[in-house]
């Protein structure tokens, strides 16, 4: 079971940037996603690439201001994210999918990280 840890959350200003990281402890051969979960909602998809790196998904109230990225050779994911706003404020997972599935369901991710706590202020 490969091991996930995010990291790169913090507390940010409406309009700054963060990128997160999540790095896994073994060589991934699948698309690799992140979600998030704020206080009382359910978790939701907001990005995923695939192993190759060329494509990558997002979720609508994400695109243009997220960007996801990998790099296969240190085993990482990145989410990029600008302009953030105070409903960006979550816990922020990464996650490795299985070989089959929608890609924007969490039901087709099998490995998740602890999270990473981002919380953005007005």
């Amino acid at each position: 079971q490969v091991q996930l840890v995010e990291s790169g959350g913090g507390l940010v200003q409406t309009g700054d940037s963060l990128r997160l990281s999540c790095r896994a402890s073994g060589l991934i051969f699948n698309a690799m996603g992140w979600f998030r979960q704020a206080p009382g909602k359910e978790r939701e998809f907001v990005a995923t690439i695939t192993w190759s790196g060329v494509g990558k998904y997002y979720a609508d109230f994400v695109r243009g201001r997220f960007t996801i990225s990998r790099d296969n050779t240190k085993k990482t994911v990145y989410l990029q994210m600008n302009s953030l706003k105070p409903e960006d404020t979550a816990v922020y997972y990464c996650a490795k999918a299985r070989s089959q599935g929608e890609l924007r369901d969490s039901a087709t991710y099998d490995s998740w990280g602890q999270g990473t706590q981002v919380t953005v202020s007005s």
